[in-house]
């Protein structure tokens, strides 16, 4: 099954309410992206649903179990979570060593893992000297030790450069293609744009939304046609007898805004009308521009706009 499943999820600390009757399902074979605002619960959740924290309210399993029941929990569940929690004095060889130990993991694979991260060239090297990226690429082998069917990152590219992020974009794909459940925490929308299929959103403890990345981008109000042509009062009057929503931009009205219709659409009405035109293109609105749409009113702090 490999499904972590959360069902009425729901934390208080004293008055505070972190988690609010929260439920979804993350399930194998794909990338799942968890988004939210700061303070909207998503650290508490995973938290949680690796049996840090304990649930006021409702519960969450992993593989149809609570995470605290499974024996040897690395071979079931691997987590990035807090990469700066390491004995600093110890080298990265040793750290994944003693981990594979406690776990019944062959020895051997902490050789494995580390060549997986790219960190073979500085396995011997104390891990109180690696910079953030370096701690991320650790706190992956860590994870990856038992070769677990389920895979939970919170921020993993933090500090990564290009380079880095694209390799863990990849990575995390390919995990998911084999059959595995990932589920990732991240502030970045244009990554999560390209890594994750489906997502969970989440505000003030509570979901937004849970659907493939593709359909929430799509149900985004600034989603339009672009139009341009030499005769855009005529086609915009009879786009709006169509029902469509129609907005003139560009400094001499010939560039018009289609919301309602699709490109066919307006193709068809533009022909039928026997009227030129010069461009017709879809305009797809952003992850960051739908995400923004959904979570405007689970914001806990609002930047003020500053005018020139």
């Amino acid at each position: 099954m490999n499904e972590i499943a959360a069902r009425g999820l729901t934390k208080h600390y004293g008055r505070a309410r972190a988690v609010d009757d929260l439920s979804f399902t993350v399930r194998p074979g794909r990338v799942t992206g968890f988004l939210g605002p700061n303070g909207a619960g998503k650290s508490t959740t995973m938290r949680m649903i690796l049996g840090l924290d304990r649930p006021t309210g409702g519960s969450v399993t992993v593989d149809g179990r609570s995470f605290a029941s499974i024996h040897r929990p690395l071979h079931t569940v691997g987590a990035v979570l807090e990469v700066r929690a390491v004995h600093g004095g110890r080298s990265a060889y040793n750290h994944l060593r003693c981990l594979a130990q406690s776990n019944g993991i062959p020895i051997r694979r902490v050789s494995e893992v580390l060549d997986v991260v790219g960190l073979s060239d500085v396995a011997d090297r104390r891990t109180r000297g690696f910079s953030l990226g370096m701690a991320q690429r650790l706190g992956l082998a860590a994870a990856l030790l038992g070769d677990p069917p389920i895979l939970l990152c919170d921020e993993p590219v933090n500090g990564l450069d290009p380079e880095g992020i694209r390799w863990i974009r990849t990575l995390l794909r390919r995990l998911a293609a084999e059959g595995r459940t990932v589920f990732v925490s991240s502030h970045l929308m244009s990554e999560m744009a390209l890594t994750a299929d489906h997502l969970i959103v989440i505000g003030q403890g509570r979901l937004i939304v849970e659907a493939p990345t593709a359909e929430i981008i799509s149900h985004s109000s600034e989603n339009y046609v672009l139009v341009r042509t030499p005769h855009a009062a005529r086609l915009a009057q009879a786009l709006c007898a169509s029902g469509a929503g129609v907005s003139t931009t560009g400094p001499d009205g010939a560039e018009l805004h289609v919301t309602g219709l699709g490109c066919e659409a307006v193709g068809e009405i533009a022909a039928a009308h026997q009227l030129t035109l010069h461009e017709l293109s879809g305009q797809n609105a952003s992850l960051e521009t739908a995400y923004m749409e959904l979570t405007k009113g689970s914001l806990d702090f609002r930047a003020e706009q500053v005018s020139s």
